[in-house]
């Protein structure tokens, strides 16, 4: 007996992503009723496998359907006139999805080239253990809000008006002491004044990546911050906010 293992993918948006690369299709012009076979394809190979399926891959099933029959009837008209593609609400989406998943795959690409190039700082006399529960320290700050600052971040840092070629050596130690260091002169700080001086991206995706690994380590928190694409973050002491 063959044991057939089914690729794993992180959400509905995830896999209907891996359909559009795979056969090339134009993201912006989607092919509704094949993309759907496809979809329920591996749905149903899925259940044949008494693999779980998540509610958000049946959720996803139901809203192609709907698209493919919106497709078949004559098109809604907005107030300027133009025709409503059915598709553009998913096309958003995936956009979106694609943009972060980008920035997730590039933050894990440098941190592990961080983790061959550099080495770690003696923190025996400083380590703490992780939090039991990590979300005492991400005061209602999700992961995604995290990549949509980051994101917001990149593209708003100041711009060259040229481009030179050179190595620049950035550690996370390096910037983990540089974030310590500007919550010694204030209780709590946003990340885009954090970065806010820095011109090159590959310092910004460093000092990104020490900021995590501070909050893993126990020694900063985050909390929402008012204003939108943004969040605060505050020292950690002995347990507590400083």
């Amino acid at each position: 007996m063959y044991k057939i293992k089914l690729q794993q993918f992180e959400g509905p948006l995830d896999l209907l992503l891996f359909f559009i690369k795979r056969d090339e299709i134009d993201i912006y012009d989607i092919p509704i009723s094949k993309i759907t076979k496809d979809f329920i394809t591996y749905i149903q190979l899925m259940k044949k496998y008494d693999l779980e399926i998540a509610g958000d891959f049946i959720l996803m099933a139901s809203t192609l359907m709907q698209i493919k029959v919106k497709m078949l009837l004559p098109r809604e008209v907005d107030e300027k006139g133009e025709e409503v593609d059915p598709r553009m609400d998913l096309v958003n989406a995936l956009l979106e999805y694609k943009r972060y998943k980008e920035v997730t795959e590039e933050l894990a690409y440098l941190e592990a080239n961080q983790k061959k190039l550099g080495y770690r700082a003696n923190y025996d006399n400083d380590i703490k253990e992780t939090p039991e529960e990590l979300d005492t320290l991400l005061k209602n700050v999700t992961i995604y809000d995290l990549m949509l600052a980051f994101k917001k971040a990149l593209e708003e840092r100041p711009r060259e008006n040229f481009h030179q070629i050179r190595k620049l050596n950035v550690s996370v130690d390096e910037q983990s002491q540089f974030i310590q260091q500007k919550l010694s002169e204030v209780d709590e700080l946003t990340f885009v004044n954090l970065i806010m001086e820095m011109q090159e991206k590959i310092r910004i995706i460093v000092t990104f990546i020490a900021l995590l690994e501070m909050i893993k380590m126990g020694k900063v928190g985050l909390r929402e911050s008012a204003n939108f694409n943004d969040f605060v973050i505050y020292g950690i002491e002995n347990g507590s906010d400083v």
